[in-house]
Protein backbone atom coordinates (compact mmCIF):
# COMPACT_ATOMS: atom_id res chain seq x y z
CA UNK A 1 0.00 0.00 0.00
CA UNK A 2 0.85 3.57 -1.10
CA UNK A 3 1.82 5.98 2.34
CA UNK A 4 0.97 8.80 -0.26
CA UNK A 5 -1.63 11.13 1.22
CA UNK A 6 -5.54 10.69 -0.31
CA UNK A 7 -8.21 13.25 -0.33
CA UNK A 8 -10.82 13.03 2.83
CA UNK A 9 -14.39 14.69 3.05
CA UNK A 10 -14.25 17.92 5.68
CA UNK A 11 -16.63 18.42 8.56
CA UNK A 12 -18.78 21.15 7.62
CA UNK A 13 -18.14 24.20 10.19
CA UNK A 14 -21.80 24.35 11.00
CA UNK A 15 -24.82 21.74 12.12
CA UNK A 16 -26.62 20.60 9.33
CA UNK A 17 -29.88 22.42 10.24
CA UNK A 18 -27.99 25.44 10.55
CA UNK A 19 -28.53 27.05 7.31
CA UNK A 20 -32.54 26.44 7.11
CA UNK A 21 -34.31 27.99 6.22
CA UNK A 22 -32.61 28.23 3.78
CA UNK A 23 -30.95 25.08 2.87
CA UNK A 24 -32.57 22.61 4.50
CA UNK A 25 -31.41 20.03 7.40
CA UNK A 26 -32.17 17.30 4.47
CA UNK A 27 -31.16 18.80 1.60
CA UNK A 28 -27.27 19.76 3.33
CA UNK A 29 -26.92 16.68 4.10
CA UNK A 30 -27.38 14.41 1.18
CA UNK A 31 -25.29 16.97 -0.97
CA UNK A 32 -22.73 16.68 1.66
CA UNK A 33 -22.44 13.28 3.15
CA UNK A 34 -23.15 11.92 -0.59
CA UNK A 35 -22.18 14.13 -3.34
CA UNK A 36 -19.35 15.88 -1.79
CA UNK A 37 -18.67 12.54 -0.75
CA UNK A 38 -18.78 10.55 -4.55
CA UNK A 39 -16.12 13.52 -5.52
CA UNK A 40 -13.59 12.42 -2.53
CA UNK A 41 -13.95 8.88 -3.43
CA UNK A 42 -13.68 9.28 -7.06
CA UNK A 43 -11.18 11.05 -6.77
CA UNK A 44 -8.90 9.01 -4.57
CA UNK A 45 -9.72 5.95 -7.14
CA UNK A 46 -8.30 7.56 -10.04
CA UNK A 47 -5.36 8.34 -7.82
CA UNK A 48 -5.13 5.11 -6.87
CA UNK A 49 -5.34 3.68 -10.21
CA UNK A 50 -2.38 6.11 -11.14
CA UNK A 51 -0.60 4.40 -8.59
CA UNK A 52 -1.02 0.75 -9.46
CA UNK A 53 -0.41 1.68 -12.97
CA UNK A 54 3.08 3.02 -12.11
CA UNK A 55 3.87 0.45 -9.70
CA UNK A 56 2.90 -1.99 -12.42
CA UNK A 57 4.58 -0.63 -15.22
CA UNK A 58 1.46 -0.37 -17.47
CA UNK A 59 0.47 2.50 -19.87
CA UNK A 60 -2.87 4.15 -19.06
CA UNK A 61 -5.14 6.27 -21.49
CA UNK A 62 -3.89 9.80 -19.62
CA UNK A 63 -6.35 12.09 -21.31
CA UNK A 64 -9.30 10.04 -19.65
CA UNK A 65 -7.55 9.60 -16.43
CA UNK A 66 -6.65 13.35 -15.71
CA UNK A 67 -9.87 14.66 -17.47
CA UNK A 68 -11.77 12.43 -14.26
CA UNK A 69 -8.63 13.44 -11.79
CA UNK A 70 -9.82 16.53 -12.92
CA UNK A 71 -13.20 16.62 -12.23
CA UNK A 72 -13.36 14.80 -9.03
CA UNK A 73 -10.83 16.87 -7.56
CA UNK A 74 -12.69 20.13 -9.06
CA UNK A 75 -15.74 18.93 -7.29
CA UNK A 76 -14.27 18.27 -3.59
CA UNK A 77 -12.21 21.34 -4.13
CA UNK A 78 -15.11 23.58 -4.92
CA UNK A 79 -17.40 22.06 -2.24
CA UNK A 80 -14.61 22.85 0.02
CA UNK A 81 -15.07 26.28 -0.84
CA UNK A 82 -18.87 26.53 -0.80
CA UNK A 83 -19.40 25.10 2.67
CA UNK A 84 -16.93 27.25 3.93
CA UNK A 85 -18.47 30.79 2.50
CA UNK A 86 -22.02 30.00 3.72
CA UNK A 87 -22.58 30.31 7.41
CA UNK A 88 -25.67 30.98 9.92
CA UNK A 89 -28.58 33.65 8.74
CA UNK A 90 -27.66 35.62 11.76
CA UNK A 91 -24.01 35.91 11.10
CA UNK A 92 -24.21 36.46 7.34
CA UNK A 93 -26.58 37.69 5.12
CA UNK A 94 -25.08 41.28 5.42
CA UNK A 95 -23.23 43.26 2.63
CA UNK A 96 -19.36 42.82 2.97
CA UNK A 97 -16.48 45.08 4.15
CA UNK A 98 -13.15 45.47 4.25
CA UNK A 99 -11.17 45.61 1.57
CA UNK A 100 -13.43 43.41 -0.22
CA UNK A 101 -16.29 45.92 0.01
CA UNK A 102 -13.64 48.22 -1.44
CA UNK A 103 -12.57 45.93 -4.19
CA UNK A 104 -16.34 45.10 -5.51
CA UNK A 105 -16.96 49.01 -5.06
CA UNK A 106 -14.50 49.46 -7.40
CA UNK A 107 -14.93 46.95 -10.20
CA UNK A 108 -18.51 46.96 -10.59
CA UNK A 109 -19.60 50.43 -8.81
CA UNK A 110 -21.60 48.87 -5.87
CA UNK A 111 -22.59 46.10 -4.20
CA UNK A 112 -25.85 45.72 -5.33
CA UNK A 113 -24.62 45.58 -9.22
CA UNK A 114 -22.25 43.07 -8.33
CA UNK A 115 -24.59 41.09 -6.61
CA UNK A 116 -26.90 41.26 -10.07
CA UNK A 117 -24.27 40.25 -12.27
CA UNK A 118 -23.02 37.02 -9.93
CA UNK A 119 -26.99 36.08 -9.61
CA UNK A 120 -27.44 36.23 -13.16
CA UNK A 121 -23.99 34.34 -13.36
CA UNK A 122 -25.24 31.63 -11.50
CA UNK A 123 -28.34 31.43 -12.49
CA UNK A 124 -27.47 31.13 -16.37
CA UNK A 125 -25.14 28.69 -15.67
CA UNK A 126 -25.48 25.99 -18.61
CA UNK A 127 -26.48 22.40 -17.32
CA UNK A 128 -24.53 21.71 -14.57
CA UNK A 129 -21.77 23.72 -12.81
CA UNK A 130 -21.08 27.29 -10.40
CA UNK A 131 -20.73 30.52 -10.65
CA UNK A 132 -17.40 31.81 -8.77
CA UNK A 133 -15.95 35.09 -7.95
CA UNK A 134 -12.30 35.29 -8.75
CA UNK A 135 -9.29 37.41 -8.35
CA UNK A 136 -7.14 38.16 -11.28
CA UNK A 137 -3.59 38.70 -9.66
CA UNK A 138 -2.58 40.36 -13.05
CA UNK A 139 -4.94 43.15 -12.94
CA UNK A 140 -5.67 43.64 -9.29
CA UNK A 141 -9.30 43.09 -9.81
CA UNK A 142 -12.63 40.99 -8.89
CA UNK A 143 -14.27 38.86 -11.47
CA UNK A 144 -16.96 36.37 -11.65
CA UNK A 145 -16.61 33.46 -13.60
CA UNK A 146 -19.42 30.34 -14.78
CA UNK A 147 -17.57 27.20 -14.02
CA UNK A 148 -19.38 24.10 -16.12
CA UNK A 149 -19.51 21.04 -13.95
CA UNK A 150 -16.53 21.44 -12.38
CA UNK A 151 -13.63 22.26 -14.96
CA UNK A 152 -14.42 23.93 -17.56
CA UNK A 153 -14.68 27.42 -18.65
CA UNK A 154 -12.11 28.23 -15.62
CA UNK A 155 -9.88 31.37 -15.54
CA UNK A 156 -5.97 29.37 -14.76
CA UNK A 157 -4.60 30.92 -12.13
CA UNK A 158 -7.32 32.87 -10.83
CA UNK A 159 -7.78 32.76 -7.24
CA UNK A 160 -11.43 32.07 -6.17
CA UNK A 161 -13.14 34.37 -3.42
CA UNK A 162 -16.32 32.79 -3.15
CA UNK A 163 -18.46 29.64 -5.15
CA UNK A 164 -22.17 28.71 -5.23
CA UNK A 165 -23.01 25.21 -6.64
CA UNK A 166 -26.08 25.40 -9.03
CA UNK A 167 -25.75 21.97 -9.61
CA UNK A 168 -29.24 20.42 -9.16
CA UNK A 169 -27.98 18.58 -6.46
CA UNK A 170 -27.36 21.62 -4.09
CA UNK A 171 -30.64 22.76 -4.23
CA UNK A 172 -33.58 20.70 -6.03
CA UNK A 173 -35.41 19.02 -2.64
CA UNK A 174 -35.59 22.52 -1.53
CA UNK A 175 -36.50 24.42 -4.84
CA UNK A 176 -37.56 22.05 -7.13
CA UNK A 177 -36.42 23.28 -10.54
CA UNK A 178 -36.38 26.86 -9.84
CA UNK A 179 -32.90 27.76 -9.50
CA UNK A 180 -32.93 31.40 -9.35
CA UNK A 181 -34.75 31.48 -6.28
CA UNK A 182 -31.95 28.88 -4.70
CA UNK A 183 -29.59 31.57 -6.17
CA UNK A 184 -32.00 34.63 -3.99
CA UNK A 185 -31.70 32.40 -0.84
CA UNK A 186 -27.99 32.26 -0.87
CA UNK A 187 -27.70 36.20 -0.39
CA UNK A 188 -28.91 35.40 3.14
CA UNK A 189 -26.21 33.23 3.89
CA UNK A 190 -22.83 34.43 2.62
CA UNK A 191 -20.06 34.51 5.10
CA UNK A 192 -18.70 37.79 4.19
CA UNK A 193 -16.13 37.21 7.12
CA UNK A 194 -14.74 34.40 5.05
CA UNK A 195 -15.09 35.62 1.79
CA UNK A 196 -13.10 39.13 2.89
CA UNK A 197 -10.19 36.82 4.63
CA UNK A 198 -9.44 35.26 1.21
CA UNK A 199 -9.18 38.42 -0.08
CA UNK A 200 -6.82 40.02 2.47
CA UNK A 201 -4.63 37.01 2.37
CA UNK A 202 -4.05 37.44 -1.76
CA UNK A 203 -3.42 41.28 -1.52
CA UNK A 204 -1.39 41.81 1.68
Amino acid sequence: MSDKKLYSLPELPYAYNALEPFISETQLKIHHDKHHAAYVNGANAVLEKLEKARQAGTDMDMKATLKELSFQAGGHVLHGLFWRNLAPAAKAGKEPGGALADALKKEFGSFERFKKEFSAAAASTEGSGWAALAWCGMTGRPLIMQIEKHNVNVYPMFRILMVLDVWEHAYYLDYKNERPKFVEAFWNIVDWDEVNRRLEAIIK
